[in-house]
């Protein structure tokens, strides 16, 4: 086994790593990495429905889509990533405990009384502090899961947070649960870095792995594959599967919206009160549904939409 401990902190460098690892090598790989603040939703999940969107606009979070499927998770600095990738074996390629015990027996050693949920999460006093999810490509299998650490939990939160509007699409959807760090299970004071670090060495020596550093062509190549695909709209955002929007209601206008590969298709308004609809916004087909300043200026300026804030057009359109 080759075992990578990665010093980059950008997330969509980080998911090209990944990949590139798991369709270039032969070997098995452990790989322990951390995201700067960022939101990473899966393969087959609905960007918009699964992120508070106007949240982590305005505070400059990227959102990126991974390889694997499963529910939405959180990243930054006081979480950190594992990854696995493994050759399957017969009739086991995909195996979550196979993945998660080391770091469950690593955990216990240090005092700290982790367990296996039936959900493919790791708990410690019943909350999550661990989602996993994993890839078949071929032969071989990507398993990853995050360590909540020390962690923003209100950021968490906050960029996760449903906005009240609905969405209609056959996504997967992620299941919510009660959270927390780390840190505070471990009997002495311990620093992220040392976290990582100690961790890093447990699974190198319990999987008698040779420490692997990535060479240049490893990273012309990783980055190329970060800038055709994880850093894409097409990908980000277009992957998700078609749906049906419903705005909350706001001010008395509500707005309905058809998008595929986060394009908007169809889309109808219609105010309270009021009883005809004012018929289809055409304007807005052909917009990606993640633009709001184009979407906003369309209906103040064509439809006259004229909202008291912006806020209240983030809440229409999100």
């Amino acid at each position: 086994m080759i075992c990578l401990n990665i010093a980059s902190t950008n997330p969509h460098l980080n998911l090209a790593t990944e990949e590139y690892l798991l369709k270039n090598f032969q070997d098995d790989v452990l790989m322990l990495w951390q995201g700067s603040p960022s939101i990473i939703v899966g393969k087959h999940q609905n960007m918009m429905a699964e992120v508070n969107y106007p949240f982590v606009h305005e505070n400059g979070i990227p959102v990126a889509r991974r390889l694997s499927g499963g529910g939405t998770v959180f990243h930054d600095l006081g979480n950190v990533n594992f990854t696995y990738i493994a050759n399957g074996r017969d009739g086991h390629v995909v195996d979550f405990k196979r993945f998660t015990q080391p770091l469950v027996d690593f955990l216990q050693s240090k005092g700290v009384p982790a367990q296996l949920s039936g959900r493919n999460d790791i708990l410690v006093d019943g909350y999550k502090f661990s989602g996993n999810a994993e890839h078949v490509f071929k032969k071989r299998v990507l398993h990853h899961g995050t360590l909540l650490f020390s962690s923003n939990l209100e950021l968490l939160r906050n960029g996760i947070a449903p906005t009240g509007s609905s969405y209609t699409d056959s996504s997967v959807k992620s299941f919510r649960s009660k959270v927390t760090n780390l840190q505070s299970y471990f009997p002495e004071p311990l620093a992220v870095h040392t976290f990582k670090d100690n961790l890093f060495d447990y699974l190198v020596d319990r999987h008698q792995g040779e420490e692997y550093h990535l060479s240049s062509t490893d990273l012309l190549a990783i980055e190329a594959l970060s800038e055709s695909k994880y850093r894409s709209w097409e990908w980000n955002f277009g992957y998700s599967p078609d749906y049906k929007f419903t705005s909350a209601e706001v001010e008395g206008f509500t707005l309905f919206l058809e998008v595929k590969k986060g394009v908007i298709s169809d889309a109808m308004l219609s105010k309270m009160d009021s009883k005809q609809e004012s018929g289809a916004l055409v304007s807005l087909v052909g917009i990606s549904h993640d633009n709001f300043e184009m979407i906003s200026q369309i209906l103040a300026t064509t439809y006259s939409v004229n909202l008291s804030n912006k806020e209240k057009y983030k809440e229409l359109i999100y």
